[in-house]
């Protein structure tokens, strides 16, 4: 399991070697000043004990404006999870358990 937290300069560069490498990919937009933020990347960091093949790739939506507009990111938290760059499994807005996002992966792969 990885996790990164991106910034508009390296944002792509992470994501390609990260998709390249085959892991599932889930892109978590937040804030440092959202507390639902704050409650799904416990969530998340919970699930990387559950989930060995996935990177956590995470984008603060204050500094990084530009990713965001490019996901259409209207709400935080979002989070979107990917098999690979060009199909996504899931994209969901608000906190969800770490069990329901494990639930998510394992039923559509």
């Amino acid at each position: 399991m990885a996790q990164f937290e991106v910034d508009e300069e390296d944002f792509q560069a992470v994501i390609d070697k990260e998709f390249s490498k085959g892991k599932i990919v889930i892109l978590k937009f937040g804030s440092e000043f959202c507390e639902a933020c704050s409650a799904l990347e416990m969530e998340l960091e919970q699930l990387e004990d559950m989930i060995e093949n996935i990177s956590i790739i995470s984008v603060d939506c204050n500094q990084s404006p530009e990713i965001a507009e490019a996901y259409d990111i209207y709400q935080l938290p979002t989070m979107i999870i990917f098999e690979n760059k060009d199909k996504i499994l899931h994209e969901s807005e608000g906190v969800i358990l770490s069990e329901d996002i494990k639930r998510i992966i394992e039923s559509k792969l």
